[in-house]
């Protein structure tokens, strides 16, 4: 019997569809109300480290080198007190095979479908990891299906997402290109039940430990050179996939850095919504991503998503567009290098903190990306000004996202905003709670202890407000 393809019948689906196409069953970790066996899904459904990293090597992936921007460090001390200004570095991931981190995700992933016995693999993403899909694809001579979402309702695409589209394609993929809005998730779940192929999703098991070989090598590397782990690692945090491995990754080699998050402040634009599609100049790494994924991981394409944030997250920070276009040209100017806006990000957040640090302190940004005709700081603010945003220099306080995009007049107007992560941890309690419509049991309120990274206290607390409104 032919099944229904209309979006409420599809969606009704999604369960099976999903079970079928990531082989895992994540019923075998659920409770029956809010807790889930995070641990235990990770530890029996991905692979060790050890494992991982020989999977990763396998196909040219890790192993990225670490450089240290002297320049950069220089130009933050300027505007530090006498004795602070850490020393600024990063991890080079613009060196994996893909141009990014994912490559790691990527890989495994990939090397689990083949292991399945998948003929391919599908992956809805607008972001780095369709090129790293496509290119592990290419090796492991599986298809591939990239869907993105790429278009606002005239047909107009974002010169970033139009550049991935051509990477992707470059290295294999077939890229189904979509408008804004509900029809990515169909889409996508079409295609997976269609093709049969593999699910390889951001938020799997597999996705989230590929990165952890990420944090595990910079302690290693650090350790090396400077006989010590970084002080602070900072993230780029969009759908938490990439703070979570890393964290993980720190924690098995018994590192005690910092982990703090770092997104483009999108504040009050929303990313579902047609008309601000296009009035956004970043399309991963911002808020939108960063705060909703974090404070509810679960909205992702499978049952239960590896990324939890909030569990690794000491600190979440956010800085202007103006800042990370500013930052991106300082790097290429002061230090030679020519990356895209993901890592640069982080960059410019670290940039901001390392003025906080002492001068022996070292602060490493865990990543960069390829760059490429449309990811260059020119394309987009070019974009940016045919859709009426203004750009001009001056004060990043007086940035709006949506309406201007103000870069630094001065490197010392470079600032990283505090988010208030407590707040952010309420509102993932107060998710749980209306989500799974039940009173929370002692295990489920342990359970969101864990993933607040607070005390049971705080929990109980937080939901006492709940009952008091």
């Amino acid at each position: 019997m032919t099944k229904a393809n209309d979006y409420n019948s599809v969606m009704a689906r999604r369960g099976e569809i999903m079970k079928k196409s990531v082989g895992i069953d994540y019923s075998k970790f659920e409770s029956g109300s809010i807790a889930f066996d995070y641990e235990r899904m990770m530890r029996e459904t991905g692979y060790s480290l050890e494992e991982m990293q020989k999977i990763q090597r396998s196909v040219h992936v890790g192993d990225t080198p670490i450089i240290e921007l002297r320049n950069l460090t220089a130009l933050a001390r300027k505007y530090a007190k006498p004795g602070y200004g850490a020393r600024i570095f990063i991890k080079d991931e613009a060196c994996n095979p893909s141009g990014s981190f994912k490559a790691r995700r990527a890989a495994n992933s990939v090397y689990h479908a083949k292991k399945l016995g998948f003929k391919g693999v599908v992956t809805a993403t607008s972001g780095n990891y369709g090129a790293a899909v496509a290119s592990q694809a290419a090796m492991a001579g599986l298809k591939c299906i990239v869907v993105q979402e790429c278009y606002d309702s005239k047909g107009v695409g974002q010169p970033e997402i139009v550049e991935k589209a051509r990477k992707c394609e470059a290295l294999g993929a077939e890229v189904v290109q979509l408008s804004v809005g509900p029809e990515l998730f169909y889409k996508f779940l079409l295609l997976l039940e269609e093709t049969g192929y593999f699910n390889a999703s951001l938020y799997t098991p597999f996705g989230i430990a590929g990165v952890e070989t990420l944090g595990y090598e910079i302690s290693m590397q650090f350790r090396e050179k400077f006989n010590k782990d970084p002080d602070a690692v900072v993230v780029t945090n969009a759908g938490g996939g990439n703070l979570t491995g890393t964290a993980r990754g720190l924690l098995k080699a018994g590192a005690s850095t910092r982990v703090i998050g770092a997104s483009v402040d999108l504040t009050g634009l929303h990313m579902a919504s047609d008309a601000m599609f296009n009035r956004k100049s970043f399309t991963t790494g911002h808020t939108g991503f960063g705060v909703p994924f974090s404070v509810w991981p679960d909205r992702s394409d499978v049952p239960r998503s590896a990324a939890k944030p909030l569990r690794y997250m000491e600190r979440y920070v956010t800085v202007s567009q103006g800042s990370v276009f500013y930052m991106t040209e300082a790097l290429a100017s002061l230090e030679g290098l020519e990356k895209g806006p993901a890592g640069n990000t982080s960059l410019a957040a670290a940039f901001a903190l390392a003025q906080e640090m002492k001068e022996d302190e070292l602060i490493v940004v865990q990543e960069t990306e390829y760059t490429g005709a449309g990811k260059h700081v020119q394309p987009q603010l070019s974009f940016a000004k045919d859709n009426g945003i203004e750009v001009f220099f001056g004060d990043p306080e007086d940035e709006v996202p949506g309406k201007n995009i103000v870069l630094p007049s001065n490197p010392a107007l470079i600032k990283a905003k505090d988010v208030d992560l407590d707040n952010m941890r309420r509102s993932l309690i107060r998710t749980a709670i209306n989500t799974y419509k039940t009173t929370p049991t002692e295990e489920d309120i342990e359970f969101l202890a864990e993933e607040t990274r607070k005390d049971i206290e705080f929990v109980k607390e937080a939901i006492s407000q709940l009952s008091s409104l």
